[in-house]
């Protein structure tokens, strides 16, 4: 087993009653909440929290990236890996990762990625993901050819990795008259590609296909079992036997010198990445055309229904005023009745919940996410 350090270097420098108060913190959450002095301060200490990780024996970092949110400031994970390729020596420097769909040139990923393997001497693991539904959507890139992209610049950066150039690309949506890449990866035939993943089958079934070892990403035990009976399936008919090589798993810990003072820490730690004030509204969050037809609806919503921050469970549903709508757009929309109805407790915790329309039913039901303040 490699144990390995992640972070997602929130940026936690506005005040909660913001993100309690506008009820999502991810797209449209502005960015005059962001304050560049205090992220100057930040990304420094988190530089020094993997320098000092490194020096106590961890065997990796793990780096990823998100954007237009204050959940997590790396805009571009190759920026921090290229800085500890430098300033580090011996920890994998794990990328999870470079969210393809959303590289308008994979030929100059693979430069930037080759850099760093040849930088750090062969310690990168250039992971690679779909990206959620927001992040096609902040990038302007069409969700629904979403998958697509992903494979195709896949297939692209592999290639030029390891054919001999110049040599011309025509794809469905990358065209390159010369692909001639003058830096690649000093780790041979090419890095080990790490896929990591929440609940699609299809990036399973593809990971294991690849031979590529699958990241499951803090899910259920129960839902870890079925990613692993799934993976093995398709690894013994694609011709080979899985094995702890092949897996991955991302779980929250954290540790403090007493127990009270490592719940109160971790209760901050949740609120940062949402937990309590709520990520993204379903919609973004589930795109049209994100998800491939053959994906369930149940898939869908536990994608866009986070469980209720306060007790853990799925949320109650309440039926309210239709369309995508907070309890403040109702009330301008449809007056006072419309805001009250939009108000509901969770009827597991009792906690008010700011809700939010589902896209995925055809009713007009709305789903808790306990972002508010209990009633």
């Amino acid at each position: 087993m490699h144990v390995m350090y992640f972070t997602e270097q929130p940026m936690s420098a506005y005040p909660a009653d913001i993100g309690l108060e506008t009820g999502h913190t991810a797209l449209l959450f502005s960015n005059k909440h962001f304050d560049p002095v205090a992220g100057s301060e930040l990304y420094n200490r988190y530089l020094e929290h993997y320098i000092y990780a490194e020096e106590q024996g961890v065997e990796g970092f793990m780096l990823n990236e998100h954007h237009n949110a204050p959940f997590c400031m790396q805009a571009k994970c190759n920026i921090f890996a290229s800085i500890l390729a430098a300033v580090t020596k011996k920890a994998k420097i794990v990328l999870l990762g470079n969210p393809l769909p959303l590289a308008e040139n994979p030929v100059r990923l693979a430069e930037e990625l080759s850099m760093i393997d040849m930088i750090s001497k062969g310690r990168l693991v250039p992971g690679i993901v779909r990206g959620g539904g927001q992040e096609s959507l902040a990038a302007g890139v069409n969700p629904a050819y979403n998958r697509e992209r992903f494979q195709e610049a896949h297939d692209l950066i592999v290639a030029a990795w390891t054919r001999q150039g110049p040599f011309r690309w025509e794809g469905t949506h990358y065209q390159h008259r010369v692909v001639n890449p003058w830096a690649v990866p000093l780790q041979k035939p090419y890095p080990r590609i790490w896929v990591p993943g929440v609940l699609s089958q299809e990036t399973i079934v593809w990971a294991a296909q690849q031979r590529y070892p699958y990241i499951a990403l803090n899910t259920s035990i129960e839902a870890t079992k079925k990613i692993w009976e799934l993976y093995d399936k398709v690894a013994l008919e694609t011709g080979y036997e899985a094995g702890p090589e092949n897996r991955g798993y991302l779980q929250q810990v954290h540790v403090s010198d007493s127990e009270e003072k490592a719940e109160k820490n971790a209760r901050q730690f949740l609120w940062m990445q949402g937990e309590f004030t709520g990520l993204a509204h379903p919609v973004w969050s589930n795109p049209s055309g994100y998800f491939s037809p053959g994906v369930s609806s149940s898939a869908r919503q536990r994608r866009s229904s986070p469980n209720c921050a306060a007790c853990s469970k799925r949320p109650a549903r309440a039926f309210t005023a239709s369309g995508a709508m907070t309890a403040r757009s109702a009330t301008k929309m449809r007056g006072p009745a419309s805001a009250s109805s939009a108000r509901r407790s969770c009827r597991r915790c009792g906690r008010s919940a700011r809700n939010w329309a589902s896209p995925t039913r055809s009713k007009r039901t709305l789903r808790c996410t306990c972002a508010t303040r209990p009633t």
